[in-house]
């Protein structure tokens, strides 16, 4: 019970990441019309991770990410349960849909949650970002038209 007790009081002893204007962080972190709410661009990663709790410029942006996340890997989750749901071709397109489903809102938010840690990082990220969108467009079409009865597109 002490040992819930100090976990809990270390919690509560975190302290927020101070919040920046525009004129404050460099060029490269600025994004239109955004004002304030910038992070320091040389956060670590528990800041990077705090920061969630806070209203940033990315606050709306992680969360609308992270919520979908694992929404469809819950599905996945629940689907993959059923006995034999791999082995079924006709489950086949649905798997295409829902591995990319989950792994491009988790990659987006990661790169939201972290691409302030280091103008090197936010590159990094949102390069990981786009690769994963890429590969979500790119199962999309294919397992869309299949499910639906159609032909779907031959590549």
């Amino acid at each position: 019970m002490w040992r819930c007790c100090r976990v809990c009081a270390a919690m509560l002893s975190l302290k927020l990441p101070q919040l920046l204007q525009v004129h404050q962080v460099p060029r490269v972190f600025w994004e239109d019309g955004i004002m304030s709410g910038y992070r320091r661009p040389t956060s670590s990663a528990l800041d990077c991770v705090l920061s969630i709790f806070q209203m940033t410029n990315e606050t709306v942006n992680i969360w609308t990410h992270f919520l979908p996340t694992w929404y469809f890997l819950w599905r996945l989750l629940a689907l993959a349960g059923i006995p034999g749901f791999c082995a079924e071709p006709y489950h086949w397109p649905l798997l295409v849909f829902l591995l990319p489903a989950c792994l491009y809102p988790f990659a987006s938010c990661c790169a939201h949650t972290f691409s302030s840690m280091s103008p090197r990082a936010r590159h990094i990220c949102y390069f990981l970002d786009y690769g994963a969108l890429s590969l979500y467009s790119l199962g999309e079409p294919d397992s869309g038209g299949r499910a639906a009865g159609g032909g779907g597109f031959d590549f």
